[in-house]
């Protein structure tokens, strides 16, 4: 089921409860029941539970967001340090130069196809993955430079491997759920709570209060929606993407 239909049924379903609970409790009330008589602790306990939750939610949507940015940092850094070293090898011999930009290219075709579907299903890297940076990274060293032009290029060459290498090793360590589960606790907590001291105010069945009543669930079951999306950056919706290797190796993966 695509993700943007499991955020719609999720925030309906959200308004039909609040809603449903609205319109029985206010069948259930007692005939004398004054709406308009809400003591003023629970308007004000009502208001801060509100404002706590709401910065609970935004630091905890700037932590995933932050996660997923980092993500697709490491991604591009990749994708650049790869980008470099097939062409910095324009000026070693042919076969040289051939054997390292195939190298190259069959490692990145690997990642934007089977790999990238292992870290979304499986939240992790793959061997071959590190076998093929591995063959890339000795095609690069095991040369020996025949000239001095091809030793100044040498250095910065090797520098580029190790570049590849610590983004792969940032990109593993980005994919899975970063949320623990005690935070994810406590923001369902919290929902359930801000939700529900709604009705300790006392709405009416009007229509303006239950569509606010409504827009408010609705509201933080996106939210909610939001920072899940965001939790794992490499395999839901809103996730990371191999964009950065696709433009700088077109064709390749494809």
């Amino acid at each position: 089921m695509p993700e943007w239909l499991v955020l719609t049924l999720a925030m309906l379903a959200v308004c039909v409860v609040v809603v449903v609970i609205v319109l029985v409790r206010h069948r259930a009330a007692p005939d004398d029941e004054d709406p308009t008589e809400t003591p003023d602790v629970i308007e004000y306990m009502t208001m801060w539970i509100g404002v706590v939750y709401a910065i609970v939610l935004g630091l905890a949507i700037a932590g995933v967001w932050e996660g997923r940015s980092a993500a697709q940092d490491h991604v591009r850094a990749e994708a650049v340090a790869l980008h470099e070293i097939s062409e910095r090898v324009r000026i070693y011999p042919a076969d040289i130069r051939e054997r390292i930009r195939e190298d190259v290219n069959a490692y990145v075709g690997h990642v934007v196809t089977a790999e990238w579907r292992a870290m979304a299903e499986e939240g992790r890297v793959t061997e071959r993955g590190t076998e093929l940076l591995d063959r890339v990274r000795r095609d690069v060293t095991d040369y020996e430079p025949a000239t001095d032009f091809e030793a100044q290029a040498y250095q910065p060459l090797v520098d580029q491997v190790s570049a590849a290498d610590q983004a792969r090793a940032a990109r593993a360590e980005s994919t899975g759920e970063t949320m623990p589960g005690v935070v994810w606790f406590g923001l369902i907590g919290g929902a359930v709570v801000t939700i529900g001291m709604i009705f300790a105010l006392q709405i009416r069945r009007t229509r303006r209060e239950l569509v606010l009543a409504g827009l408010f669930s609705a509201l933080i079951a996106f939210l909610l929606f939001l920072i899940w999306d965001f939790d794992a950056p490499f395999s839901r919706g809103l996730g990371a993407s191999a964009d950065p290797f696709r433009l700088l190796f077109p064709g390749v993966g494809d």
